[in-house]
């Protein structure tokens, strides 16, 4: 039976393993303690010597030189999170240590916030509710007029694993889908029933964007404020990517500006944002704090599919979603 260690925050264990998952991991791996955290491995690195698998999560440690160095027979990780960059640096690729995340189960929640956020965008209920709100009645908005959810177009900006989630809960209703990316090719677009178009396309004709870029160096800033002034009258920008990838000065610029268009920030950057940014004033921005990903009982489906992944791994077969260092690149 293959030794075993859990390394991450008692919060995240509790959220994405918990008492059950944490059996069931047990019946198959030789645990050589109890939990552990970055800064408990890191004061006693000698409860790494004959681990041959780590399950972790939020909060789990560096994995560079001196920790790989105590670990000299670890064989798998299994990052029951999103994204493993913070924690794989060039010494752990060296190593050739097979890892799995469940970033592919992060997406399902986000891709489900997103979609309500899509339909609700276009009925134009954010600037419906907010400005009852303020005004302490309801208020006619000379025109502009809903677009629905029949006819209308909504944009998507980079097809990965959630945007093409957010295109499948689509489906149902009558909307045209477009989608930025420069690597989705023609064929592929076609075969997902997408219509493939610049950038620029996508603000200027869709009634709802939706961005799902990963943060690169390549991709900060991307979205500035020329996009967002070509927004038609009363559309919708939402991001639950980074908020590293919005250019905030411009889109701060064109939405004091610009009344008729409503942002739906889960994520900004900072995060969260300045004390006295006018993100949080702004009365056609709505701020959430990065609550589309797995929240609560959400998480425990990210633990059942390490769990899934480690049944593959122990039985020599390919784990459906391992990570190579070229694809953790471009992985948020």
């Amino acid at each position: 039976m293959p030794k075993g260690i859990f390394i991450l925050s008692p919060h995240a264990f509790e959220l994405i393993y918990g008492e059950k998952l944490h059996a069931e991991i047990a019946s198959r791996v030789e645990l050589v303690a109890g939990l552990q955290t970055k800064e408990s491995i890191a004061e006693n690195p000698g409860l790494l010597a004959d681990v041959d698998v780590i399950f972790s999560g939020w909060g789990a440690p560096v994995m560079g030189e001196a920790f790989l160095a105590a670990a000299p027979k670890l064989r798998a990780v299994f990052y029951g999170a999103g994204s493993i960059k913070a924690m794989t640096p060039d010494a752990f690729w060296a190593r050739n240590i097979t890892v799995t995340s469940a970033y592919a189960m992060n997406a399902v929640p986000v891709s489900e916030f997103t979609l309500a956020s899509i339909l609700l965008s276009l009925k134009r209920y954010w600037f419906h509710a907010l400005e009852t709100k303020r005004h302490g009645a309801y208020q006619k908005e000379p025109g502009i007029k809903p677009a629905g959810a029949y006819g209308s177009k909504v944009g998507l900006i980079s097809y990965g694993m959630i945007a093409r989630l957010v295109r499948e809960r689509l489906k149902p209703f009558d909307l045209e889908v477009l989608v930025y990316d420069p690597f989705l090719k023609p064929a592929q677009a076609a075969e997902a029933n997408v219509k493939l178009v610049s950038l620029e396309k996508i603000f200027a004709e869709c009634d709802v964007v939706s961005l799902h870029t990963p943060w690169l160096k390549e991709t900060e800033n991307m979205i500035r404020a020329e996009h967002f002034d070509k927004m038609k009258p009363g559309a919708t920008f939402i991001n639950t990517a980074r908020g590293a990838i919005v250019n905030e000065g411009g889109l701060i610029e064109v939405f004091t500006r610009r009344t008729d268009l409503t942002a739906l920030l889960d994520v900004t950057w900072p995060e969260p944002p300045v004390k006295g940014s006018p993100l949080y004033s702004l009365p056609n921005v709505v701020l959430t704090p990065h609550i589309a990903g797995s929240q609560e009982n959400e998480c425990r489906r990210m633990g059942q599919l390490m769990i899934d992944e480690y049944d593959l791994w122990s039985k020599g077969e390919v784990m459906k979603w391992a990570i190579s260092k070229e694809k953790a690149a471009i992985l948020a």
